[in-house]
Formats: C-alpha cells, structure tokens, sequence
C-alpha cells in the first residue's frame, strides 16, 4: 500500500484544538448533576466537582478551565489523569468507496488489522482520538463518539445501508487507518424453490457488487446458434434466468471454443477452460477431446485443434491459421476449396486443415471431400468453453498464461465480468460482476465461499437476464451474444 503522503486527495488535519473544547459529561463517560450548588461529575471510578463563581474542588487544581453545567473542558480531564490511553491526531479523507480516517500515534500500533460488517458497528479504539468528534461521516452515516479512560468507543449506525469497516496499522510513521463504507444493502428475492436472485458485496477488500442468480437445483443448458446472434434473454425465452456465454468471433457470429449441445459437438476447443456438465454435476478443466479427420477415401487421421496443435491440426475459428512451412486447405461444405501456402487467413463459414508443406495426410485437391469429427472422452452431455478459470477448489486460480490468451489487455481492463461459479455444497451461481478485473472478481469469489469459478465472456457481453429482466446495470444496449447459460426451474 503507498504511504498515505502520496494519496490523490485532500486529508483534513484536526489537531489538539479540542484541548480547550466543552464536551457533554456523557461524550466522556461521565453521568452529572446539581448538589448543595455544586456540579457533581462522575463515572470510571471518578468524582468531580465544581462550584459556580469558587472553582473545582480537590483533585482538580483552581486554574483550570471551568466547566458549562454538564459541558465539560477536556483539558481538565487530561490534567487529572483520567485517560489513560494515549492521544492520537486525526486526519480524514475519501479513498475510492471509502471514508478514511486516520490516526497518527505517538507510537506504533500493537495490534493487527479488523474489518466487520452490518447494520450497526462498534469499533473501540485503544487511543484518545478527540478530533473524532468532528469527523465528516458520510451522508447518513450517525456517529456516537466516547472519549473514556482506555481509549475511544465509537459506534456507527447508517440505517437502509450496509457498513463496512476495514482497520490497519501503518508503519513509517506509526499510523491506525479506519477505512468505512457505506454501501447499499444487499438483495435477495425467491425465484422459485431453491433458486434465488442475490445482489450481494464481495470484498476483495475493497467492496465489489454482484448480481448472481443462486441455483440448488434446476436444469441448466446452453442455448443459441453459431453464426447468430442477439441478447442472452432471446436465445431462451422461457428461461428462468440467462447468463451471456462464451467467446465469439464479432464479424461472423462464429462460436470460439468448445460448444457440446445434448452431446454434439457445435463449436470445436480453443485451449481454454471449460464448463461440462451432466445433469447436476459441474466440472472445470482441459477437456480431453479426440478429432479426426475423413478423406476421400473414408480413411481417417487423428488431428490436433486449434491451439492444441500437431502434425495435422484442424482450425475452426476465423483468422490466420497455418505457420511458415505448412501449407493449409481450405474446406467449405465438406469440399476442399483451395490449397495454398501458410499462413492464410480463414474466412467465416470455413475450416481448414493445416500440415507439413507437400505431406497431406492423404491426397488433397480442389472438390476433394474432407469431413471434421470431433467428440469429447468422456463424453458429457453439455459443455460451454469460456476461460480464464478464477477459482479451483478453493483457491485462487487466475492465470490467463496458462490458456489460450494471446492479448492481455482485455483481462486489465475495468469491465462488468461474467462468471458460472459453485460452492462446496453444490449451490450453482450465474453472475455478473459491477466493473472490475477478472483477478479482483476471483478475490471476490474466494472471500464469498466459491469453491470453483470460470469467466465466461466479459465486457459488453456480460448480462444476467431474471425472468426477462436485466438484473446487472448496463450502459447503453447489452450486446448481442451467440450463445448464453439458460436455468429453467427444477
């Protein structure tokens, strides 16, 4: 964390002006009332007592500031000895979603960091911190400072708002940063029996909104056609809930990854994770998928795909395919269309079958016919690819390198992210998260309880549709998607 010298923004310096400040008896612990025309002061094992026009009485010395009824001057106190907690200055400022507060301390703290949530929070804090009292507490937060012998007890209420609270020590110099937030409360609606729409905050520590639809049961598919596309919410309109999908070429409309639709294949892989499932059982990884490739003569040969090359490697999705020293057919409707010199680009609607420059697997010519298979071992009934993975087993996981991400900068970028993600007990979420990363949306996950996560594709595809509404903001118009995860109730 940078010092806070070097914070972009303004802090407010309240120092020991409060020395010579009135506080009411009950800010200081203490109770008060009138007797035999003095006033009487007390609480925390302390008596105190002044008389109108004479001054204080015993142990307080006749010098000091008086008091106002039951309005107290600080320096008073401080002279007795009645705190016994050392002072700190404060110092206030805004970061990001946060109400900082700062105490700068005559030495260094000697605890570690705290954070909580809820309605209503009680921090006590081991110090005098006096400018607390005018500290500007965000709009409808309420604040209750006691200024008592150990330190300082402060209680913060912000009715129809979620508080939370981070505390930290700072070293270099010695300083106890309180960070609060003020956050709009959480949201839970019943959708149907055991499935729930959630707007909840994950923190990450900082506090990221998600718009999740939780599911234990239920049967989820996905839906769409490759080449078309349109919001998530008409690919299923019947659904209980979609969420956008995978990867797809924006020209074309051509899927990117592996598609299994009731068992066939619809889209071929791209080296990243996917999502397989049958029935209620959910899983994560490197699919293990076995392509051939028919020629003229029915004989077949085993081909790589994609990203997961070899020899012969067959390409599905459009762009250059093909390196230096290959030479690469184009198919169109099962029928080689052209042979030509590597790399070449691959229009929509084609594939393509690259291999050593003058060694086809068997021989190739213009309206030779050539067929692609490919099926997954084991086979599952539906799987979605989408990457890069945020969550395995409970862990941090995110780690664009190891898939088949070639550009960086659209996983750095602030975006809405979308994600299929599950707890240990088996509860399934679709959700879409406000702006963020997909590392910090991976932190957020853990910090809820995910057990495993995948992203699925983020940015202006990201839409979570309930019962044909769009639950996640949006900017503008959700983009047209090719294909989506539709839930249909158990």
């Amino acid at each position: 964390m940078r010092p806070l010298a070097f914070f972009p923004f303004l802090f407010l310096f309240l120092g020991l002006a409060l020395g010579q400040t009135l506080l009411p008896a009950q800010v200081l612990g203490l109770s008060f009332r009138e007797e035999a025309g003095a006033w009487v002061y007390e609480g925390e094992g302390v008596r105190l007592a002044y008389v109108p026009g004479v001054g204080w009485a015993e142990p307080l010395g006749a010098h000091l500031p008086p008091p106002d009824r039951e309005r107290l001057p600080l320096e008073a106190l401080k002279a007795l000895g009645y705190f016994q907690a050392p002072e700190a200055g404060v110092r206030f400022g805004v970061q990001g979603r946060a109400f900082r507060a700062v105490l700068d301390l005559p030495m260094p703290h000697g605890g570690g960091a705290q954070e909580g949530r809820g309605g209503a929070l009680d921090l006590a804090l081991p110090y005098l911190a006096p400018g607390l009292l005018q500290a500007p507490w965000p709009p409808g937060v309420r604040a209750e400072v006691r200024l008592q012998p150990g330190g300082t007890l402060l209680r913060l209420q912000a009715p129809g708002r979620l508080l939370r609270y981070r505390l930290f020590p700072l070293q270099d110099p010695p300083r106890l940063v309180l960070d609060l937030y003020a956050l709009e409360p959480e949201v839970e609606e019943a959708l149907a029996p055991g499935v729930r729409y959630k707007e909840v905050w994950a923190f990450t520590p900082e506090p990221l909104r998600l718009y999740l639809v939780e599911a234990e049961r239920g049967r989820l598919v996905p839906v769409g056609t490759p080449g078309r596309r349109a919001v998530a919410r008409d690919l299923a309109p019947g659904a209980l809930a979609v969420l956008n999908g995978g990867y797809f070429d924006p020209g074309s409309g051509t899927p990117i990854g592996l598609w299994v639709q009731d068992g066939v294949t619809v889209s071929y892989p791209f080296g990243r994770v996917t999502l397989l499932w049958e029935g209620w059982g959910f899983f994560l990884g490197f699919p293990r998928f076995e392509a051939v490739v028919q020629g003229p003569g029915g004989e077949r040969v085993r081909v790589g795909v994609n990203a997961s090359r070899a020899r012969y490697t067959a390409h599905t999705v459009p762009g250059p395919v093909g390196r230096e020293g290959e030479e690469v057919a184009l198919v169109v409707g099962d029928r080689v269309q052209a042979l030509l010199p590597a790399p070449q680009e691959l229009p929509p609607g084609a594939w393509a079958l690259s291999f050593p420059k003058g060694s086809p697997p068997f021989p190739l010519a213009p309206g030779t016919p050539l067929s692609l298979y490919g099926r997954l071992d084991p086979p599952f009934a539906y799987a979605l690819e989408g990457g890069p993975l945020l969550v395995r087993e409970g862990r941090y996981a995110f780690d664009p390198a190891q898939e088949n991400f070639k550009d960086p900068r659209p996983l750095q970028a602030l975006a809405p992210q979308a994600a299929v993600a599950w707890t240990r007990e088996g509860r399934l979420w679709l959700l879409v998260s406000e702006p963020t990363t997909p590392g910090v949306l991976a932190r957020g996950l853990l910090a809820l309880g995910a057990w495993n996560a995948l992203r699925m594709d983020g940015g202006g595809s990201a839409q979570l549709w309930v019962r044909g509404r769009l639950r996640n903001p949006y900017q503008g118009s959700p983009r047209p998607v090719v294909s989506a995860l539709a839930l249909y109730a158990p």
